[in-house]
């Protein structure tokens, strides 16, 4: 991570993994349309994040904020993005000056790593942005290209887009950047993870007057702190950290089961709970999941890179509705999908290292509300998890577990014995 005192940064130190804070948007600065907008939601309080950031972007600064996923960090960067965006196109009178059609030239971005992530951020954001009478659109791959072009025709202030089909849309002249006042840098980390680098710095490359850059990761090293140090000017930090790795409301379980059985004990599981998210490391893993969840009766979707774009949002939005008991997920929609509700997250398939257990369990205790995450591990897997709990500095048994037991139902409650664990 950047050392701040190196940048000369200010960097606020690290509150624990709680979700009460006594600040309203209003204390703020958030100024009225919006802070109704959000009460409309529900939504008064803000979160750590929020609270740490707003100012210091609503002040025009650079930000850096490390926090995870779920964490709250997209009203962190959409409110501040909008409140002075709003305000650079208001009229002596106070009116606001839409910018015109054409090829787009926004003046607010937000990029981020994946097409479910821009559709999520979108329904966050585009009802905020039309409080201040603003538009914002998302543009992402899987999506039909002529459309989207059709809609930036139309005029925008706030384009939230993924790396890919920003770049093709620059390439066809429909979309410039050179107008940015605001730049979004979200899941960071991940971008870089999956090789968008080059097409970030493209972007930044192309801002040539004044902008800011507010740039939110799970982790600011390698490449995102290279990022940092070359394209942010004078940055603030901002971290919401744990005490552990893991949020502090997951309750985690490690168990032992038999092949023939594992599928038996997912939907035991999951039958426990409104709301279940299942993680397996391949495609045809997931679908296969689905099939056999189904003749048990569980009403369960699959999502992953290989399904249409159409057939993944409609699962995504059952699933958030609950009108889907069950979704069967490929690590692409383990990082940046906002599902509230999720009571539990099952890792069918052993995630690769404890960065993706971080991410994949992520999905449950979003917010301040509790989740349970159970990991099922076959007698050959036993050895590749307790890695991983060493490395997330858990110290839990591995205990043997049958589709029968009665305590899975009582998940969150129950504790087994370590004297029971398999290791």
């Amino acid at each position: 991570m950047t050392d701040p005192s190196a940048t000369n940064a200010d960097f606020s130190s690290p509150e624990a993994d709680t979700y009460e804070t006594t600040r309203t948007f209003e204390s703020l600065g958030i100024i009225e349309p919006l802070v109704k907008a959000l009460a409309n939601d529900g939504i008064t309080v803000a979160f750590p994040i929020q609270a740490m950031t707003i100012s210091d972007a609503l002040a025009g600064r650079d930000v850096c904020g490390k926090a995870k996923t779920g964490s709250g960090k997209t009203l962190g960067f959409g409110l501040p993005m909008l409140q002075r965006i709003a305000a650079k196109l208001a009229d002596a009178n106070g009116n606001l000056q839409q910018v015109p059609g054409g090829p787009a030239k926004p003046k607010g971005l937000v990029l981020l790593p994946t097409r479910e992530l821009a559709v999520q951020v979108h329904e966050v954001l585009e009802p905020l942005a039309a409080s201040l009478g603003m538009r914002a659109i998302a543009v992402y791959g899987g999506a039909d290209i002529e459309r989207q072009i059709a809609t930036l025709k139309k005029g925008c202030e706030i384009i939230i887009a993924t790396p890919g089909r920003l770049i093709d849309l620059g390439d066809r002249g429909e979309l410039g950047v050179e107008d940015l006042d605001v730049l979004v840098l979200d899941e960071a980390d991940r971008m870089a993870d999956m090789g968008f680098m080059p097409q970030v710095e493209w972007v930044l490359r192309r801002l040539s007057g004044p902008h800011q850059t507010l740039l939110f990761s799970a982790t600011l090293d390698g490449a995102v702190d290279r990022l940092v140090s070359r394209y942010l000017t004078d940055p603030v930090f901002h971290e919401v950290q744990s005490d552990t790795q893991t949020v502090a409301n997951m309750v985690h379980y490690f168990f032992n089961v038999h092949q023939m059985d594992k599928v038996k004990v997912a939907a035991a599981i999951v039958s426990s709970y409104d709301k279940g998210l299942i993680f397996c490391r391949t495609k045809r893993g997931a679908d296969r999941l689905v099939e056999e969840l189904g003749k048990l009766k569980v009403n369960a979707a699959a999502i992953h890179g290989d399904l249409r774009q159409q057939q993944r949002e409609r699962a995504l939005a059952e699933f958030t509705n609950n009108k889907l008991h069950v979704l069967v997920a490929t690590d692409v929609a383990a990082r940046g999908l906002h599902i509230d509700g999720v009571d539990v997250v099952v890792h069918y398939d052993p995630p690769e290292d404890q960065k993706a257990y971080l991410h994949r369990s992520g999905r449950t205790a979003r917010a301040g509300t509790a989740g349970v995450v159970v990991s099922l591990l076959l007698w050959n897997q036993i050895v590749e998890a307790s890695v991983i709990q060493k490395r997330l500095e858990l110290k839990l048994p591995v205990v043997e577990i049958f589709s029968n037991s009665p305590h899975l139902k009582e998940l969150g409650t129950w504790q087994p014995d370590p004297k029971d664990s398999v290791l």
